[in-house]
């Protein structure tokens, strides 16, 4: 471990993993973006007490206060930027075990397409993956960020928000103890999607999918859908069936859950 502050608490990390430990950043993504540009290895993670211009997806402002979890993991990945998208479910599925393994057996989480995790319908995590290919299209590194409301949520979020302590986890649950939660559950999932592929993540992602079966909205860039979440396909995408029962395949863009 590498430790930036003495305030940091102590973790004990699988040896998959090179933790750099920080007290406060401005994004734990572009610390460790600069660090994958230098040529850090895949595993390096970058834990955070806080952010001071934390985002989240479409350089959405992420409240990152004291007290909850920020970590950003270089990751190379050998396949296409497409597929390594996937990863982003893989993440969901090791925050949602990380969550399992430190809550009350009857604490609800599910997870909200593409990269959301929810604990009773309101949002506890969220997830980042930014990526840098080469000229010629290769994936050079891959960002995966996560944050995981532990003591607060912000109250004005865009999607109801809500933190562990909060749903009654209990007050000794803290950032070391989900950091190292995650790490191992996400080491576990990231192993099988190497070798599995992404069938047996799909199938685990849609067995907690928030939402499936309902009618749900969805945002794009230049307009809104409304139809019943039927399916995730073999790339991620979501399978919407519109009114018309005619089938959409969405790639990007924010869901709702209607009314």
């Amino acid at each position: 471990m590498t430790a930036e502050s003495a305030s940091l608490p102590d973790v004990h990390m699988p040896p998959a993993y090179r933790l750099v430990a920080m007290d406060s950043v401005e994004s734990s993504n572009d610390e460790a973006k600069a660090l994958a540009d230098a040529g850090a290895e895949e595993g390096t993670l970058v834990w955070a007490l806080e952010q001071t211009k934390g985002r989240g997806r479409h350089g959405r402002t992420w409240h990152s206060p004291r007290g909850n979890l920020y970590l950003s993991l270089v990751l190379r990945p050998e396949c296409a930027l497409a597929e390594a998208a996937q990863i982003g479910f893989v993440a969901a599925l090791a925050v949602g075990d990380a969550i399992g393994s430190v809550a009350p057996p009857m604490l609800e989480v599910t997870y909200k397409w593409p990269n959301d995790v929810l604990v009773h319908g309101r949002k506890v995590a969220g997830l980042l993956l930014e990526s840098k290919t080469s000229a010629d299209g290769a994936l050079e590194w891959l960002i995966l960020g996560a944050g995981v409301n532990i003591q607060s949520h912000p109250g004005d979020a865009r999607f109801p928000a809500t933190n562990l302590i909060f749903e009654s986890v209990g007050p000794e649950v803290n950032e070391a103890l989900v950091l190292e939660a995650f790490a191992r559950h996400f080491l576990t999932w990231v192993n099988r999607w190497t070798e599995d592929g992404f069938a047996p993540v799909r199938r685990a992602w849609l067995s907690h999918a928030h939402g499936l079966g309902e009618v749900i909205e969805v945002s794009l860039a230049k307009e809104t859908l409304r139809g019943t979440f039927r399916d995730v396909d073999e790339t991620g995408a979501l399978i919407l069936e519109l009114p018309d029962a005619s089938q959409r395949v969405v790639t990007a863009g924010d869901v709702l859950f209607a009314a």
